[in-house]
């Protein structure tokens, strides 16, 4: 787990799987991409492989041994609900952060049907859990609007929109059953424009039904110098954490070795160790 995330609305960043497929305008730049093909056939590197899918089963005991309670962004390298994960590891991931309640989790995807088909089935487990917060990626009419819709269809507690790289005018949204939005533009090289317009349009309806709204930046090739505030001031809101007590240390190092025992043991087990 990292422990300190530079992503502006999250404290930590969880990654027991890495690596996805682009299925949207929205992947074109992928920040995530990007940053793992870096280090392609660098031996001994966690991106050694590239963006290539690869489960982490070692990852999977990260928030039972970090003690002091994070907002954490689960899989901020990858999407949980891709292809190619299957069904019952999701489910491990999704019963880890049952077990490590006392975090607050941030799960990202745009695979919404397949998020809420197993919220709805395999996962109805975590469907009423307020510290785990499901959402879709949104970043245009054609593709992003639907996945709100599938959203709205999932049995979940909190569900939220990260409309990042917001690419065009997205017009009247529905924001029934929705329970925060962060608005964000594309940054890095070759980064696509955003309009001030269609931000205060998102802001202007999140006002209106009374939705937690988050500016995340204007983004840019130089996001920094761009920034982040919107007529001149800085939107931070969001949903209300539920505070949830952290077990003692042996009750934490307990929970690891029950972990452990469900994971194959011909997988690398090494993060199962040291809990503080």
């Amino acid at each position: 787990m990292s422990q300190i995330s530079s992503i502006e609305w999250t404290d930590a960043t969880w990654n027991p799987v890495r690596g996805c497929t682009k299925i949207s305008p929205g992947c074109k730049h992928c920040y995530a991409a990007t940053f793992a093909e870096r280090f392609r056939g660098v031996p001994g590197h966690p991106y050694e492989q590239g963006f290539d899918l690869r489960i982490v089963p070692e990852k999977l005991a990260e928030p039972l041994k970090w003690g002091l309670p994070k907002t954490i962004f689960v899989n901020s390298m990858s999407d949980l609900f891709q292809a190619g994960i299957e069904d019952g590891f999701v489910e491990q991931v999704v019963r880890v952060m049952e077990m490590a309640n006392w975090h607050t989790y941030q799960v990202l995807t745009k695979r919404a049907d397949r998020l809420r088909d197993l919220l709805t089935d395999q996962l109805s487990f975590a469907s009423e859990s307020r510290h785990i917060w499901w959402g879709v990626s949104v970043e245009d009419k054609k593709y992003g609007l639907p996945r709100i819709d599938a959203l709205r269809e999932a049995p979940a507690a909190v569900r939220f929109l990260s409309i990042e790289p917001l690419l065009e005018d997205l017009g009247e949204i529905n924001l029934e059953g929705i329970h925060w939005v962060i608005v964000g533009g594309e940054s890095g090289p070759g980064a696509r424009p955003m309009e001030e317009c269609w931000v205060l349009s998102i802001k202007r309806q999140c006002d209106s039904a009374r939705v937690p709204f988050f500016f995340k930046q204007w983004g840019g090739v130089q996001k920094s110098k761009a920034g982040r505030l919107l007529r001149g001031k800085t939107y931070d809101t969001m949903p209300d954490r539920e505070s949830h007590s952290v077990p003692a240390s042996d009750a934490r190092k307990n929970m690891i070795a029950d972990l452990r025992a469900s994971v194959d043991e011909d997988k690398p087990i090494a993060l199962f160790q040291s809990v503080k």
